[in-house]
């Protein structure tokens, strides 16, 4: 159970990078904000957990996966568990971890770059179980390796797979033994982590797969909606699913675009589909007060846009061009942007206007990895170091 100051999955609490009781401060000192600490670690693009006083780092030192929990007030380390991989990207040279850690209760649960599932004790790092699901599923690796974070629920783990034997595209696994639970669909894997989210009155896990975005019965992995979303070849599906009430929003780059769709309990009645409205190439759109704050673009192209949307029509209110790919992740009425360049801009979540408090220049070197905000920490890390700066506090 998540409280105010934690993030304890990806995107936060709720999966919607949006932090619980936490306010950011309203500017920052002229010199940046408080850099509390750092350290050296690995190679991953594998973003923080964060749960009390205790942070789960994931990434890859030589040839094995390191799980490693530290304590957040100074990163010194608290302990470790590791195992051997062999992974070797097909695209680009980046062979660390991708997918961030989910922490519920007493356990952190970690997918690695080659499917290998492990499930571990919070306090003590003691291995509860671990599944080699490229092995048990006949999983292809992927591009960049395994990228979709698993979704922790009250008695099973549930893990966008992409495996091909006896339909494992999804897969749950018992949080007590690692056992398979159910599995189905035989969609190959997207980078985007699942969702949990109530359609009229029903709980469903809404799944970014290949070329499908489905929702499914937590319980017995039952379809309820299939909509057609994203294409093979050369491309990425990483943003997460966004739900706005009874609307359902979705996003890629290489000319997908977005998918808008109406939940009910009959399914997901397509609302409309455009190339132009947003093409996003990992990040997640930020919901607040009725619109979407997000980034237009990618990384490995032109200078992104940062925008603001009305979902229900996918047209934009505002944009700032060439403000250049970041992620997103706020508190409050505030935003953080984490620029793949190094920079970090604090600003005011307005649907009128772009409207920055202040910026500050943390590293020279790539921040690919998904930030964390917890007490008003910012976690950060770039190729081989892991920042935390002081940017607020909790309510």
């Amino acid at each position: 159970m998540s409280h105010a100051g934690d993030w304890p999955q990806i995107l936060g609490p709720s999966r919607t990078g949006m932090a619980t009781g936490e306010v950011l401060m309203s500017s920052w000192p002229k010199a940046g904000p408080e850099l509390l600490w750092s350290r050296p670690v690995g190679q991953s693009n594998a973003g923080v957990a964060v749960q009390g006083d205790i942070g789960v780092v994931f990434h890859r030192l030589d040839n094995r996966e390191v799980i490693e929990a530290i304590r957040v007030d100074s990163g010194e380390p608290l302990w470790n568990v590791s195992y051997p991989t062999s992974f070797v990207p097909s695209v680009g040279s980046e062979d660390g971890p991708l997918c961030v850690p989910t922490i519920d209760g007493q356990q952190v649960v970690t997918f690695g770059a080659q499917g290998i599932l492990t499930c571990c004790n919070l306090v003590t790092g003691e291995q509860q179980w671990q599944r080699d699901t490229h092995k048990d599923f006949e999983a292809l690796p992927g591009y960049f390796g395994v990228g979709s974070s698993p979704l922790v629920l009250a008695d099973r783990v549930v893990v966008n797979v992409g495996g091909h034997k006896t339909e494992a595209g999804i897969v749950a696994f018992s949080r007590e033994s690692g056992e398979t639970l159910w599995h189905g669909t035989d969609e190959r894997a997207s980078y985007a982590a699942p969702i949990l989210t109530m359609i009229a009155g029903r709980p469903t896990v809404i799944c970014i797969a290949r070329t499908r975005c489905l929702g499914l019965s937590p319980e017995d992995g039952e379809i309820h909606f299939d909509l057609p979303f994203g294409r093979m070849g050369p491309t990425v599906s990483a943003a997460l699913p966004v739900v706005l009430d009874d609307q359902l929003f979705l996003t890629a780059s290489y000319s997908i675009g977005a998918v808008s769709a109406r939940l009910s309990a009959d399914g997901a009645e397509e609302l409309w589909r455009r190339r132009d409205s947003l093409a996003s190439q990992y990040t997640t759109p930020i919901l607040h007060n009725g619109v979407l704050y997000a980034i237009d673009g990618r990384q490995d192209g032109p200078p992104a846009d940062l925008v603001c949307l009305d979902p229900k029509t996918g047209d934009r209110i505002w944009g700032e061009t060439s403000f250049g790919y970041a992620t997103l992740i706020g508190a409050g009425g505030r935003l953080i942007a984490v620029k793949t360049d190094g920079e970090l801009v604090l600003m005011n979540a307005d649907p009128e206007k772009f409207d920055p408090l202040s910026r500050h220049r943390v590293t020279s070197k790539i921040l690919r990895a998904l930030p964390a905000l917890a007490s008003g920490r910012l976690y950060v890390r770039d190729t081989d170091t892991l920042y935390c700066l002081k940017v607020g506090g909790v309510e």
